[in-house]
């Protein structure tokens, strides 16, 4: 191993833009368990259907409906 790396003619990663963020989030109960039974379903994980789903809200531009009952 080097004692030193010269970076100078390195490039920036391309994909950068498309790397995941991690958050802490709270969700309810009900939610995770959704999510979980639909990865036991689908062999995808559970947190990996949770972006999946809000993934397809960003790109379809949904709106929340913010009316409390």
């Amino acid at each position: 191993m080097k004692e030193n790396y010269d970076f100078s003619k390195g490039i920036k990663n391309p994909y950068a833009k498309q790397l995941k963020q991690q958050v802490t989030i709270n969700l309810n109960s009900d939610v995770v368990r959704y999510f979980k039974e639909q990865a036991d379903i689908t062999g995808i994980p559970y947190q990996t259907l949770i972006n999946l789903y809000l993934k397809d809200c960003v790109d379809k531009k949904r709106e929340l409906e913010t009316t409390w009952k």
